[in-house]
């Protein structure tokens, strides 16, 4: 005798060696033994052998309609064996007994189970609900199927185009677009990226990587909500001074600015300006939401999202020909140029000239200097300046910039909506020359002073801190030991840093006797300074990734296949005339500084990866090289 019996949801067959009353030992077709209790036993039978039941069975099941035994039952409960019998018209053999029940247990949609070997048949509006569903999974598995032929074939499906950045950036596995995409994805062995690109889904690199940022960053748009202008301040006094500021030629958001005045015995008075949002955004308000949404004004080669809305910029930026609020700093400076003394005062600036770097710098420079600077506006106010910048360095005991090193202008020529139809020059400007240590040195002064005056008072700041190496932010007035300051607090950029227009909320305040707006332990200021560091390092990162796009694009645009480049640290190259570090496999140990040789192979704009091939060794360490003082690349703190 032979039983058919269920373990763990699967029906056995196998022949009884011992029959008990409450359980049974029976042999598999296997051979194994194995003890089953007598109410797992669904049928007991003679023939056929136990190794072909139900292989026989499966067959006879395949025949029958999970339909026409739905509409032959009745709504009750019933058994398996039961309706086996009136099912064939006589009593059921063990072999078309265990076809019903297989097929009774292969259509759960008509068959709802209620015991073992016991089942009832379902409502019929659940069954038309539950068909319906299947024939919804029939049709979906259908679109599936026809959309990973067409992306297999590069053609991109209509369902797409509306969910576009939904599939590059943000994924729904629950989408059916989104299963056919990785379908695709692993029959043709590319990425999301790459595949859609191909099929052409994305504009361009460019407008990739713009798209990703902005869908994390600024999710709403970058557009700025309706808010009144601000109201300029009234009642201030105007400062008897001729301001100017020193930027490059893009800069629209001037914060600060400089003027000089000989003290007939004493010195020079030396005027350290900076912008005064704070005096037209009050905390809280409209404005104040929307510099804490941004944090910071984005930067990227040819464009840029700023902290402010227009109307706030054109009111308090310093442009040349107004008469702009600011903060002013004023120093007492002697002959020798030290500080002897220091005043802050709220006030009215006439700013008379805007600066740009490309203007002065051929005039000014160290070779000028040093022959002797020609006539040029402002060159007596830039010498005295320059020197004084020279002397707090020194009592600094740290250099406002490594000598040696390089920034990179980036200009974009053409409109960025075709970005792959621009063209891209970026140019090397050396750090440390006379305008930058001149503009450094005083916004550490001012910066420094500021925190210096506000951890006096008692007034909570936010400070920019550096001990052990790591550069943090911190609401406790700590050294920064990279600037060799005792204290650091961010004030000077307030038209595009959202620290720098806290801090100098609190500074007026305290400069009017009045409460600060922000309290010592304020879960407010806390949040700002947490929220600041993330954005402003997403930021950072953001157009780190968009100047290396525009790097990739240089090399193609220029044609160039093999350049030079130092070794620096963990063997990462540098490549000449760019601000791209690179690491190369396939170049041999090398000691940082060497130059090197690279063939350029691959660029690849999406994923921003540049395949590069060490071809040989130029040039040894020690040995006079160009860039050479980049071969290691650092995190350096911004001063301005």
């Amino acid at each position: 005798m032979h039983v058919l019996f269920e373990e763990e949801g699967a029906f056995k067959a196998a022949t009884i060696v011992t029959d008990n009353e409450t359980s049974l030992q029976v042999e598999t077709a296997s051979g194994k033994r194995s003890k089953i209790k007598s109410a797992n036993v669904l049928l007991r039978y003679s023939e056929p052998a136990a190794t072909g039941l139900l292989d026989q069975a499966e067959a006879l099941a395949a025949d029958i309609e999970p339909e026409f035994l739905w509409e032959c039952v009745g709504d009750g409960e019933f058994s398996f064996s039961d309706f086996a019998n009136e099912y064939f018209g006589h009593i059921a053999t063990a072999l078309e007994a265990t076809a019903l029940l297989l097929a009774l247990h292969a259509a759960p949609i008509y068959f709802h189970r209620k015991g073992k070997g016991r089942f009832r048949k379902a409502p019929t509006e659940i069954l038309q609900a539950a068909l319906a569903g299947l024939e919804r999974k029939r049709q979906q598995a259908l679109t599936i199927e026809r959309m990973v032929g067409e992306l297999k074939a590069f053609s991109l499906p209509p369902e797409f185009l509306p969910i576009l950045n939904q599939l590059l950036y943000k994924p729904d596995r629950n989408r059916n677009e989104t299963k056919a995409l990785e379908a695709a994805c692993s029959e043709t062995g590319l990425s999301a990226v790459q595949l859609l690109e191909k099929c052409g889904g994305i504009r361009s690199a460019h407008d990739y990587h713009l798209k990703h940022f902005l869908l994390e960053q600024f999710p709403h748009g970058t557009a700025f909500p309706v808010t009144a202008a601000p109201a300029l301040p009234v009642g201030l006094p105007r400062a008897d001074v001729q301001a100017f500021s020193i930027d490059d030629a893009t800069t629209t958001e001037i914060d600060d600015a400089f003027s000089l005045q000989t003290l007939p015995g004493l010195g020079w008075r030396v005027g350290i300006h900076i912008a005064a949002p704070s005096l037209g955004i009050a905390p809280g308000s409209p404005l104040d939401h929307i510099a804490r949404a941004r944090l910071s004004t984005v930067y990227l080669p040819g464009s840029k999202i700023t902290m402010l809305p227009d109307t706030v910029l054109d009111s308090f930026t310093l442009s040349s020909g107004r008469d702009c609020p600011a903060i002013s700093l004023y120093l007492t400076v002697s002959p020798e140029f030290e500080i002897t003394a220091h005043e802050s005062r709220i006030e009215i600036v006439p700013v008379v000239a805007n600066l740009r770097h490309h203007d002065i710098e051929p005039l000014f420079n160290e070779q000028t200097i040093a022959d002797g600077l020609p006539e040029f506006p402002f060159h007596d106010q830039l010498l005295t300046l320059w020197h004084l910048a020279n002397a707090c360095e020194g009592r600094r005991g740290k250099p406002s910039a490594v000598q040696g090193h390089f920034d990179y202008n980036f200009r974009v020529d053409g409109d960025l909506g075709d970005a792959e139809a621009c063209r891209i020059e970026i140019s090397a400007r050396k750090r440390g020359s006379p305008l930058d240590k001149l503009v450094a040195e005083l916004m550490i002064v001012a910066n420094s002073t500021w925190g210096g005056l506000l951890a006096a008072r008692g007034v909570p700041a936010i400070y920019r801190v550096q001990t052990g190496g790591k550069v943090r932010m911190s609401t406790s007035p700590q050294p920064h030991e990279g600037l060799g300051v005792k204290q650091y607090a961010w004030s000077s950029s307030p038209l595009r840093r959202y620290v720098d227009l806290i801090n100098q909320w609190q500074l007026i305040a305290s400069l009017r006797g009045e409460t600060p707006p922000f309290a010592a332990r304020s879960d407010t200021l806390f949040t700002a300074m947490r929220d600041f560091e993330l954005t402003y390092s997403a930021y950072a990162e953001f157009q780190r990734n968009m100047e290396r796009y525009w790097c990739l694009r240089w090399l193609r645009q220029q044609g160039i296949d093999r350049i030079g480049a130092t070794i620096g640290r963990e063997n990462l190259a540098r490549l000449d005339h760019l601000p791209l570090v690179q690491r190369v496999p396939s170049a041999p140990e090398l000691k940082p500084g060497q130059r090197i040789r690279l063939r350029i192979e691959s660029v690849d704009y999406l994923t921003l990866a540049l395949g590069c091939r060490y071809l040989e060794t130029v040039a040894v360490a020690g040995a006079r090289i160009e860039n050479a003082a980049e071969e290691a690349p650092e995190v350096l703190e911004a001063v301005d």
